[in-house]
């Protein structure tokens, strides 16, 4: 019985569904997993891996 910590406060994972999405192009490859709670989006965990930096991608960076 693993607790997670939400919105709501600690809540036992059996209780939440878990859905987990995936970008992956040229410029980042982010992953997240959500928990939710009777239709409400009680937590979202995410990761984001940048593959260019901004001067690459055609973007500037600190516009300095």
């Amino acid at each position: 019985m693993a607790m997670i910590h939400t919105i709501k406060g600690a809540m036992d994972e059996a209780l939440l569904e878990r859905r987990e999405g995936e970008i992956d192009n040229e410029n980042e490859h982010t992953t997240w997993i959500e928990h939710w709670y009777q239709g409400e989006l009680v937590k979202r965990s995410a990761h984001v891996t940048i593959k260019q930096s901004a001067a690459v991608a055609g973007g500037e960076a600190g516009g300095w």
